[in-house]
């Protein structure tokens, strides 16, 4: 499959952020994550891996290294392999992040 209309892989929960699988290959994987307000992903790092999050809708608070910025539509955050990375929802409306990681930590 090549082509994906991303609004289509939205999903959200009361309890936690969802994790929407758009593809994954060998190389890498690339993903919908979708948190509610108040949701987060905690600050964490991947060895040998990089890492971006894309903002596609609402606004997010994201922690890159010892940096931490909130962005919105149209912005991405990345992080360098082995860098602590994570993302927040402090706003009141929802926010949908397309993320990507190479290599896929899924299949090594």
């Amino acid at each position: 499959m090549g082509f994906l209309d991303t609004s289509a892989f939205r999903r959200f929960a009361a309890d936690k952020m969802q994790k929407v699988g758009l593809f994954e290959t060998p190389q890498m994987f690339c993903d919908v994550y979708c948190l509610e307000p108040g949701q987060a992903q905690k600050v964490h790092s991947h060895a040998g891996a990089t890492k971006f999050y894309y903002v596609i809708e609402g606004e997010g608070t994201f922690t890159v290294g010892d940096d931490t910025r909130t962005l919105g539509p149209g912005h991405l955050a990345w992080s360098a392999p082995d860098e602590p990375h994570g993302v927040e929802n402090r706003g009141d409306v929802r926010l949908v992040v397309l993320v990507s990681m190479a290599p896929n930590p899924n299949l090594s």
